[in-house]
């Protein structure tokens, strides 16, 4: 049953909207001004809040305010008896879902209970993704190689220097990517990912500037690049030692002058992104072939950082593998299930050439094929045949 807060110094409209709502299947909680509705909005989480704005001791603008304050996800609607634009325009700038004049007409004073009901709806699922989102993305170990990156990224994340991140394929480069995307004062703005070495190089640019209609035969419609797509936030170019010389071309001029031009255009169109650059490639040796653009790497390179490969970080070998068996479970719905000392030490044995990525493999296939205890045998049976070699 929704929850709903009134917070009104007329005991008559109190009464009346409880009997109203409560008809209506609302749970009703009353508050007969702004200390006592604080109060009871601090212990409990409410669906919507209603609230005078004309009330002795605290009126309800101040209210409202110190609602965003300590619970900013409430969802607020003003009523008053003394209705203006001004009122209403004042109290949607501080965080009011929507202002409704006395006497209330309750057809639109339920409207907006279902309207605002919706909108509390949104924000919690909103939340539950991006948990679900941050777990996916979280940076599990404890080794001085892992420190040293999180380090890094502290530091790093707040500024809008451009970064490029080096190691081998399956090391966690997107994710050091996210994690300073998330830590930086763009955090609310788009997360761009491009893979540069899936896109043909006919199509990269298409992918990066976008493209006017006509441009060439299959551009059918306009379409907008990853560059404005990212405007704003953070754009992240994974594997770009792939990118054709010409895409280099134009990215650096784009770095140069932060203007892009679409495919087939000729209007220049202001961007704001920041570009985080990967490659697992050694890049030195890409510029020494002319395969990559010395001048590029230079616009890229402000900060530098290397992931390290697992078989380097040994000790988190077993941190990981428990955190992928947990998520394996939970995500396949079996019953949670747990590695044995000797297993893990066995999964330290093993040169993990794919890194995270082929670790993660592992550990699902051990998921889906053993018991509840997760044996050294185990491991040795499933896992070591498609290895490629055993540390000795």
């Amino acid at each position: 049953m929704a929850k709903i807060l009134l917070i009104d110094d007329e005991s008559s409209i109190r009464r009346t909207l409880r009997e109203i709502l409560e008809y209506e299947k609302f749970d009703v909680e009353l508050a007969e001004d702004g200390f006592e509705g604080l109060e009871k909005a601090g212990e409990s989480d409410f669906d919507v809040i209603l609230c005078d704005i004309k009330m002795p001791k605290m009126d309800g603008i101040e209210v409202l305010e110190k609602l965003q304050e300590k619970t900013p996800d409430s969802t607020v609607v003003m009523i008053s008896g003394h209705g203006t634009i001004e009122a209403a325009v004042d109290c949607i700038k501080k965080g009011a879902f929507d202002f409704i004049s006395k006497p209330l007409d309750l057809n639109r004073l339920m409207i907006t209970i279902r309207n605002a009901m919706d909108k509390k709806q949104l924000v919690t699922e909103t939340k539950v993704l991006k948990k679900k989102v941050s777990r996916k993305y979280e940076m599990i170990g404890e080794s001085e190689a892992i420190q040293n990156i999180r380090k890094m990224i502290e530091r790093v994340a707040p500024t809008d220097a451009r970064v490029f991140i080096t190691g081998e394929s399956g090391t966690g480069k997107e994710l050091v990517a996210r994690h300073i995307h998330e830590l930086s004062n763009r955090s609310r703005n788009p997360f761009i990912e491009v893979n540069c070495a899936a896109i043909p190089s006919e199509l990269i640019e298409s992918e990066l500037f976008g493209h006017e209609n006509g441009s060439f035969t299959s551009a059918i419609k306009q379409k907008i690049g990853n560059f404005e797509l990212a405007n704003g936030g953070t754009l992240f170019l994974d594997e770009i030692g792939d990118m054709s010389l010409a895409a280099q071309a134009k990215v650096l001029r784009t770095l140069q002058e932060n203007k892009i031009t679409r495919v087939g255009g000729e209007k220049e169109i202001e961007v704001d992104v920041r570009v985080i650059a990967a490659t697992n490639k050694d890049i030195k040796k890409e510029i020494e072939k002319n395969n990559f653009r010395d001048d590029l790497y230079h616009r890229l390179s402000v900060i530098l950082m290397h992931v390290s490969a697992l078989n380097e970080r040994e000790e988190d070998i077993p941190l990981l593998s428990n955190h992928f068996l947990e998520e394996i479970c939970r995500e396949q719905g079996m019953p949670l299930k747990e590695f044995a000392d000797n297993a893990l030490e066995e999964m330290k044995k093993i040169t993990w050439t794919g890194n995270i990525r082929e670790l993660r493999n592992v550990v699902e296939r051990l998921a889906i094929l053993c018991d509840k205890t997760i044996t050294g045998d185990d491991v040795i049976l499933f896992a070591q045949p498609l290895q490629k070699g055993k540390k000795q």
